[in-house]
């Protein structure tokens, strides 16, 4: 698969001139670029919820999601990893990222990374992923060696594997058990694929997470109950939570909260289902975490 013959790599006529363009016209071409990208993503989103339910099921077994990316597409899967503690108290190697050149590569390019195979099967061989993980291997091209060689050893230690690529008969695509591919076609900058291909990956990845964790019962309606109140903000945020999911004033919202060592969700079953906090925790444990079984227990 040469990189020439990709969608991605290929020039778009709307923006030929682009240099030649004022401010306005160039911020509007890529407005309307951008409309483009979640129509793409919709027709994906069989493969999609596939993959949502290997992770949820990946996840209920006490086994982890895995992002593994290159550049931009790596940077991308390392961002939605670190998000999910805070928003859904996951353990902070529950959702985690390989990035190719390591870590550092988010603020600083690595010379060569993206080409590095023995490197892919060091890192995962290094987190022991296994039968329980799912891997998504993320590249918009569909061709990153790095990739390609992660999803490989991923399938090779049994783990599930998902790839989401902007292309379709992505390489990437068939090393893995689910094949995302929305094509993004070309950039309104030939080859700068940050943009609408990488628009779409974080709108990909924001689907897994969000959804898996929908599944595994980390809200209640659409309230994120999981969340962790680590600042003043989401304190705020975790008292509104709350109140608005049980219908109280924030006088018992709070002292619910205070009952529920700062636990949202634990706070919640107690209001609902008038209970102490260890009554709380019991309910959930006992209904897999979901709020919503904890209640109809409760209730039973």
């Amino acid at each position: 698969m040469n990189l020439g013959d990709l969608a991605t790599e290929a020039r778009n006529p709307r923006s030929a001139g682009l240099d030649s363009m004022d401010t306005e016209r160039v911020l509007e071409l890529m407005n309307d670029e951008d409309q483009t990208v979640a129509l793409a993503v919709r027709q994906a989103l069989p493969q999609i919820a596939k993959a949502v339910d290997l992770i949820a099921n990946s996840l209920r077994a006490g086994g982890r999601l895995v992002y593994l990316g290159a550049g931009t597409s790596g940077r991308i899967g390392l961002l939605d990893a670190v998000e999910c503690p805070p928003t859904f108290a996951t353990d902070p190697h529950q959702v985690t990222a390989l990035l190719a050149g390591g870590v550092g590569a988010f603020v600083q390019a690595v010379e060569g990374a993206e080409d590095d195979t023995a490197a892919a099967a060091r890192d995962v061989d290094g987190l022991e992923i296994g039968p329980h993980d799912t891997l998504v291997g993320i590249a918009a091209s569909g061709r990153t060696p790095y990739v390609i060689a992660g999803l490989r050893r991923a399938r090779e230690r049994g783990a599930a594997t998902v790839a989401v690529a902007c292309n379709t008969g992505s390489l990437v695509g068939r090393e893995a058990g689910v094949a995302i591919e929305v094509e993004t076609g070309p950039e309104v900058l030939t080859g700068s694929t940050r943009l609408k291909a990488g628009t779409a990956q974080k709108m990909v990845c924001n689907m897994l997470s969000t959804a898996a964790m929908v599944r595994v019962g980390k809200t209640y309606g659409n309230f994120m109950v999981d969340m962790r109140p680590t600042n003043d903000k989401l304190a705020d945020r975790a008292l509104r939570i709350v109140a608005s999911a049980t219908e109280s004033d924030d006088a018992t919202a709070a002292r619910a909260m205070a009952e529920a060592g700062g636990r949202t969700k634990v706070a919640v079953v107690m209001l609902l289902a008038d209970v102490d906090a260890d009554q709380a925790d019991d309910l959930l444990r006992h209904g897999g975490g979901s709020v919503s079984a904890a209640i109809v227990a409760a209730a039973g």
